[in-house]
């Protein structure tokens, strides 16, 4: 990310602390660690969700409700993931259109958010299907599972339009460089980064737990469901908790620090919270690559589907080779 034009916009009427010698040099954190750790994240991500996307897509048409909403995690994942080439572009100061650089700020964040909205679908229909297994069926049933990823979707993107609009991004939304860091945080946007941080990341967490504070306690009181079964179930939703926690309690306590401490005026928590806040930002992307992951080595039915398009694979690349080897009894049938 491009700091120092950030900074040459946004410290106007900051005092001479804050001024863009404090920030000189420091521009080797994300130019040298954005390109190595995306390119990474882009490597493994990218495929790992189109093959979290095509399992869900399956298990989707198979009526299973649990699968819609990974459908649109998948899809939320792939946006973050295919915009990590751009990120990587900025971190080493190459040219990127203002359009193209606020919407790959605006698709990172949505992801954020989108995200925990539907990780708190799965922890529902779980809690629900664990705790309740002979009620709410009709809470659970696909149709409703593809209302509520449209509420989840229609609602983030409603609530960051509100956001943004207050603090004139949307009206500039061409020609502001959304992308850029705005450092140190200016009143509006702290008040925005707080929003996000309590309703996009506290009320979610607490949701999660409360969630699967209650399967655990049920797996564990449960004499109907198989050692086995319950095993993967707690794998499954642990794994996915404590994903989600490294991914993003670092992060959005520096966001929440930076949006209380910045405002004031006082650039020493803007330089102090700097260098971390860059790193964590990369950390986050985690949860985009590890998720499709988890997914796919816990659940017994995705790892089915995955043997099975394997399967189709050998199957077409035996074709071709033996069309290849073979053409002349390929044109005689």
């Amino acid at each position: 990310m491009d700091f120092n034009t950030s900074l040459s916009q946004a410290n106007g009427n900051l005092s001479n602390s804050c001024a863009r010698e404090d920030f000189a040099g420091k521009d080797s954190v994300d130019q040298h660690m954005y390109p190595t750790a995306y390119s990474l994240f882009f490597i493994v991500g990218f495929p790992a969700n189109c093959l979290s996307l095509y399992v869900a897509c399956v298990l989707m048409r198979k009526g299973n409700n649990l699968a819609v909403y990974l459908v649109n995690l998948s899809i939320s994942d792939l946006l973050y993931t295919i915009s990590l080439p751009v990120w990587m572009e900025l971190a080493l100061h190459r040219p990127v259109g203002d359009v193209v650089c606020s919407s790959v700020a605006v698709i990172m964040y949505n992801s954020f958010y989108v995200g925990s909205g539907l990780l708190c679908c799965i922890s529902c229909d779980r809690y629900l299907a664990v705790v309740y297994p002979l009620r709410f069926n009709r809470v659970r049933e696909t149709r409703t599972a593809v209302i509520v990823s449209m509420v989840v979707w229609c609602v983030e993107m409603v609530v960051h339009i509100i956001l943004l609009y207050h603090t004139g991004e949307l009206q500039d939304f061409s020609s502001r460089r959304m992308c850029e860091e705005k450092t140190p945080m200016t009143q509006a946007y702290a008040n925005k980064a707080l929003i996000r941080v309590v309703f996009g990341f506290l009320v979610p967490l607490i949701i999660m737990t409360f969630c699967f504070q209650q399967i655990m306690q049920s797996l564990g009181q449960s004499l109907s469901i198989l050692a086995v079964e319950r095993r993967k179930v707690r794998l499954l939703l642990m794994l996915l908790l404590v994903t989600y926690l490294l991914a993003f309690v670092p992060y959005q306590t520096v966001m929440l620090l930076r949006a209380l401490m910045e405002p004031s005026g006082d650039c020493y928590w803007a330089r102090t919270l700097r260098d971390p806040y860059i790193v964590l930002v990369a950390t986050t992307t985690l949860n985009s690559m590890l998720d499709p992951i988890i997914y796919c080595l816990v659940s017994e039915s995705a790892q089915t589907e995955i043997r099975n398009a394997l399967e189709k694979c050998k199957r077409v690349l035996w074709i071709k080779r033996y069309r290849n080897t073979f053409p002349r009894v390929n044109s005689v049938s």
